[in-house]
């Protein structure tokens, strides 16, 4: 899987708990830090499970 599809369906669950988040009546504040969390686990993620292995020497 490539690191931008990857990434794409990340926005796409983050989007769709924001939402969900807006429609509970949860603060702005929580919303926005809940997203940078979110954000910053995709791209660990996306990295860790996109990244092509070492060749043996």
């Amino acid at each position: 899987m490539s690191f931008a599809i990857y990434i794409v369906g990340f926005l796409i669950l983050t989007g769709g708990l924001a939402y969900g988040a807006v429609l509970l009546h949860v603060p702005q504040e929580w919303i926005v830090v809940g997203c940078i969390v979110m954000l910053g686990i995709g791209l660990l993620t996306g990295v860790r499970s996109t990244r092509q292995k070492d060749p043996a020497p």
